[in-house]
């Protein structure tokens, strides 16, 4: 018996509709299938309306540009010539943009879980990879006499114990330190669906 009404029912000459397509994960073409089927991450370029997001997804090492003042056309070429998935709370930007993805909770943790949810290879990780700052990559960096005597860095750093990272492209510093596993609880927490 035909499910659908109307004239091909009546006729008998009803063929099942084709299946609607499920909505995709994430935007076409960005992020290659690994063998096991998983998605990889892509790089990222976030509008400013999610600069907290931003440093987190630099934080676990992803490359992540972060645009402040920028015109949407401006972030559409920028998207499309660097290869990048646009992460946006613009409705209209995203449905512009053909790597864009959006979010429409202005909660953080929501966001992550969001980003979490399309691309499962995003890493949870806090990595010593990324610049927060400017997005610059990480290298790791001996302490010379000058930094040594640095009363800004924590002993165990100055004496050379502890690693030192340096950005190489503005120079910001880095170390393992209580800020760092403050992010580490917080992304756990979201891991686990809470609000922080």
């Amino acid at each position: 018996m035909c499910p659908y009404k109307g004239d091909e029912a009546a006729a008998g000459t009803c063929r099942p509709r084709p299946p609607v397509p499920r909505p995709r994960a994430h935007p076409k073409g960005f992020g290659r299938s690994s063998r096991s089927g998983a998605v990889s991450v892509p790089a990222w370029l976030v509008d400013e309306m999610l600069g907290r997001l931003a440093r987190y997804l630099r934080f676990v090492g992803c490359d992540t540009a972060y645009v402040r003042g920028a015109s949407d056309d401006e972030l559409l070429e920028l998207a499309a010539r660097e290869h990048r998935v646009l992460l946006t709370r613009d409705r209209l930007l995203s449905r512009r943009c053909p790597s864009g993805f959006l979010l429409e909770s202005p909660v953080l943790a929501e966001q992550w879980r969001a980003v979490r949810a399309a691309w499962p290879a995003l890493p949870t990780e806090v990595s010593f990879l990324r610049c927060t700052l400017c997005n610059g990559p990480l290298r790791e960096r001996a302490v010379d006499v000058a930094l040594s005597a640095d009363p800004g860095l924590p002993p165990p750093v100055r004496s050379g114990s502890a690693a030192l990272f340096a950005c190489r492209d503005c120079g910001h510093l880095y170390w393992e330190g209580s800020h760092t596993a403050k992010v580490r609880e917080r992304i756990a927490a979201w891991e686990r669906g809470e609000l922080r």
